[in-house]
């Protein structure tokens, strides 16, 4: 989600750099989290689910692979602690104890069961009654080696949080070779790899620019970015988010 440059040649310049738009003006609807493992066996379809979800432009969908399952046979391939540890975060924000695979957390604020897409369609009608939920602006623009991210203002200049920028795997097949899921080949969808913190978001519109040398690991093709209340320990409500390919297969992806 980049701008363009002013450029004498702009048919060349738009092939180069492209901007997607993030929250703002009812583009943005919802930042589905699912949170999975590839040990658990009611996983799959919620997998397959949000590879569907992933393309409808008015959701940023991500996969988010936990670990506390690998003791069962089978160690995710994709996971990370620091997962397990935002999901265990968002549950005592809630405080109701509902940690589990698979999960989706919709909007920093509710969960469902992540193969359940009635739920989820709930979920994000509920929680898009705050009018503070993804209702800031944000651009994350890709383009000539450089990921820029811009982030509002929007109409309530009190809103604040962190700008957490997600280097994304956009599909990822994994051959389980033990476990519930032993000789399934899995597909895995906007896969997060990485956490990185670009700032805080205060209300004045921020920007930040990132090489894209330096979140290019791991299969990384894509990236997303989250603006959400609180604090990593005590995530909130998601106040904006924004995703967009990078590579060469740029026009796939929204």
């Amino acid at each position: 989600m980049l701008r363009r440059r002013l450029s004498s040649a702009p048919l060349i310049a738009s092939l180069l750099i492209a901007t997607y738009a993030g929250a703002g003006a009812g583009e943005r609807q919802a930042l589905l989290e699912l949170f999975t493992s590839q040990g658990c066996s009611s996983c799959p379809a919620a997998d397959k689910l949000l590879g569907e979800l992933a393309g409808d432009p008015s959701l940023v969908a991500v996969s988010v692979p936990i670990d506390y399952w690998d003791y069962l046979g089978w160690k995710d391939t994709l996971a990370s602690p620091a997962h397990s540890a935002r999901q265990r975060a968002y549950a005592r924000v809630r405080d109701d104890r509902q940690v589990y695979t698979p999960q989706i957390v919709v909007n920093g604020e509710m969960q469902v069961l992540g193969s359940d897409r009635v739920a989820i369609e709930r979920a994000i009608a509920q929680t898009n009654r705050n009018a503070a939920t993804m209702s800031l602006p944000v651009l994350l623009s890709v383009g000539e080696g450089i990921l820029t991210v811009k982030v509002g203002p929007g109409e309530n200049k009190h809103l604040g949080g962190e700008v957490w920028l997600c280097p994304l795997a956009r599909t990822v097949k994994v051959a389980v070779g033990r476990g519930e899921n032993g000789g399934r080949t899995l597909t895995y969808y906007n896969v997060v790899r990485r956490w990185l913190k670009l700032g805080d978001f205060s209300g004045t519109g921020p920007s930040w620019t990132v090489p894209i040398s330096e979140v290019e690991a791991d299969g990384i093709d894509g990236a997303a970015v989250i603006v959400q209340d609180g604090v990593r320990e005590k995530p909130g409500i998601v106040l904006g988010a924004a995703i967009a390919p990078i590579g060469p297969r740029m026009s796939e992806i929204r």
